[in-house]
């Protein structure tokens, strides 16, 4: 092979680099393009559209008398719930299911319609505005987990039931604004007061469980659902028993019914007495109630037997009288979180909602929902 001389060696040398720079330049364009339309995906992931609701995420219950089944998480929606400076209010699809329709509403609008359904208006304005911090905080956590338990039909992300939280559609409450003024202006009050503001625990918002009165105690979360939740914590409730206008309450059951809603066809040798059900309760809950209880040989949670006889509560006292059975429940609903009752007598007592839900939710703090989800504000 030819030698190349030293002018041609240096040309040579020279073109080579020059080279080697165009395919720098041209190499860290198309990564920079690369990247760029990478991240534009991932912020298009997250964006809300306040006017044809392009979200792509879907979003537990807490009405007085639900099951009030803790949040899950749902698998099949992979993209999380978020927020950035410059998104409008969260739209929240409401299944309304007498109609079988979804109802589209801001999200403060919902709150509103949920305040009216689970909460009397003539409630002190305290305990109005607690019920607003709890329903809202349900709603935010249902987004945040993109949660969608308990709703039939897809598009939607919550229903209008007590199997997340009853809410009051637009076209009722615009009747109620039409016939009862102040009791509207009362719940819109309570929602504008609390505008933004949610139960937090650690920086995330709580599972918001309310109930409608205790027997005087609220329970511990794992003795009514599984698992432990640190904010959900028994708490002495005294102000259920005095204002509550069903925190008492006496059923009568024929014995052959009490047998078969138990699934109890025979009596076993020793399972009763002079013909009466051998009744004993095997375990007490933190907040007072029937944790466990055998009768006629066969155990029972509390919480199966509320179920199966139609009790209005855990918290009860029984007598058999011939050939039928008398309950007397204290109390009304699962007894987990805040009893709404509660929250109207500490109203009653000059407390604050802040007070209200700090006391029921333990350990937890009023935060800003923008501050809560990466945005700019402060915690209460």
């Amino acid at each position: 092979m030819k030698s190349l001389n030293r002018l041609e060696w240096t040309a040579f040398a020279g073109g080579m680099v020059i080279a080697l720079a165009l395919w720098l330049v041209l190499h860290h364009r198309d990564a920079g393009q690369q990247e760029a339309q990478s991240t534009l995906v991932q912020v298009s992931e997250i964006q809300w559209d306040n006017e044809t609701d392009k979200r792509s995420t879907q979003s537990n219950s807490t009405n007085a008398d639900s099951p009030n089944q803790p949040t899950t998480r749902n698998p099949s929606n992979t993209k999380p719930y978020n927020a950035s400076a410059n998104q409008p209010e969260p739209i929240i699809r409401v299944y309304l299911s007498e109609q079988r329709r979804i109802e589209k509403v801001p999200l403060e609008t919902y709150v509103r319609g949920v305040v009216a359904g689970e909460m009397p208006a003539d409630f002190e304005p305290a305990a109005l505005e607690a019920q607003a911090l709890a329903a809202r905080t349900y709603m935010v956590r249902r987004l945040k987990l993109h949660d969608t338990s308990g709703v039939p039909v897809d598009g939607a992300d919550v229903t209008d039931t007590q199997v997340n939280q009853v809410y009051r559609s637009l076209a009722d409450m615009d009747n109620l604004r039409k016939q009862d003024g102040q009791a509207y202006t009362k719940i819109d009050d309570a929602v504008n007061n609390t505008k933004g503001k949610v139960i937090a625990y650690q920086g995330e918002p709580i599972q918001a469980l309310y109930f409608s009165a205790s027997n005087g105690y609220t329970e511990n979360s794992e003795d009514v659902f599984p698992g432990v939740v640190p904010y959900l914590r028994s708490v002495i409730s005294p102000w259920d028993r005095v204002g509550a206008p069903r925190s008492e309450e006496t059923v009568q059951i024929p014995l052959d019914q009490f047998y078969e809603k138990l699934g109890i066809d025979s009596l076993p040798a020793g399972g009763a007495t002079n013909g009466k059900p051998n009744i004993v309760v095997t375990e007490w809950s933190t907040g007072h109630r029937i944790k466990s209880i055998t009768i006629a040989g066969q155990t029972f949670t509390g919480q199966e037997l509320r179920e199966k006889l139609g009790l209005r509560s855990t918290s009860f006292s029984w007598t058999t009288n011939n050939d039928e059975i008398t309950f007397t429940t204290y109390g009304n609903g699962h007894g987990v979180g805040m009893s709404q009752w509660g929250a109207e007598g500490m109203a009653r007592e000059g407390r604050t909602a802040e007070e209200i839900v700090e006391y029921y939710y333990s350990g937890t703090k009023l935060m800003e929902v923008s501050n809560l989800m990466g945005l700019s504000g402060k915690s209460s």
